[in-house]
């Protein structure tokens, strides 16, 4: 099964929980690479990457405009960025990305949805070689450009494959060429649809049907928490 399968998997949400959920995690990223780099996205590409997977997911202008206001506003809290790694029901291991303005709070919220759920929390670091880290562009491919052509002048950038599916075109690299494969991606005027830094597992592991469905629910609780940007886990 392909790495688009995990992307997809990644980016399900229900509509209306959609918005609810959605737009304060993406709010969350918009805020730190403003603060990081500035507010004007034409000089901050991360800034400019973190507005265009809000306006992917249909993230109004006033909450984007909104987002960047506040990485220039005294009383917002500095935020950071933090992973858990842990043990969910059934041994599936987690790896949790997180941004947080109170590591306390998050790492207490963390631990419990481990715990209530027979799991456990780990060592920072302890599933590191469980997960390879990639980044993960979508694309369109440019009028007339073919993918072996585009495959050829992203060779250097430091691209490993291009995968087209029916949810679409997804270029893969490894994660310390993010910024290579953005700035070489732009330079052939490709159409950038969403971007980011996922994990995958080395060594997928079958669930039946039933242990699959409690670490889904498991998952639910786990993403639908404000602090928490991403799961990944080593479920097939």
């Amino acid at each position: 099964m392909g790495r688009a399968f995990e992307y997809r998997k990644a980016a399900k949400l229900k509509r209306w929980g959609h918005m609810s959920k959605v737009f304060p995690k993406l709010g969350k990223i918009i805020t730190m690479a403003a603060k990081e780099g500035g507010p004007d996205p034409d000089m901050n590409p991360k800034l400019r990457q973190a507005i265009l997977n809000a306006k992917a997911e249909n993230m109004p202008k006033d909450n984007i405009d909104a987002a960047i206001k506040r990485a220039t506003d005294k009383n917002t809290a500095d935020m950071v960025e933090i992973v858990y790694e842990g043990k969910g029901p059934h041994g599936v291991l987690c790896v949790v990305e997180c941004a947080t303005d109170n590591t306390t709070r998050t790492v207490a919220n963390v631990r419990s949805y481990f715990n209530k759920n027979g799991g456990e929390l780990l060592k920072t670091g302890q599933l590191e070689f469980m997960f390879s880290r990639k980044a993960v562009f979508q694309i369109e491919f440019p009028e007339g450009m073919s993918k072996d052509d585009l495959e050829l002048e992203l060779i250097d950038a430091g691209l490993e494959e291009i995968e087209e599916t029916e949810d679409g075109v997804f270029a893969y690299a490894d994660w310390t060429a993010y910024g290579t494969m953005q700035k070489a991606l732009e330079a052939n005027k490709v159409n950038i649809i969403k971007a980011n830094l996922q994990r995958f597992a080395n060594t997928p592991v079958a669930f039946d049907e039933e242990a699959t469905e409690s670490i889904m629910n498991f998952l639910d609780k786990v993403e639908d928490d404000d602090d928490v940007q991403a799961v990944y886990t080593n479920m097939e």
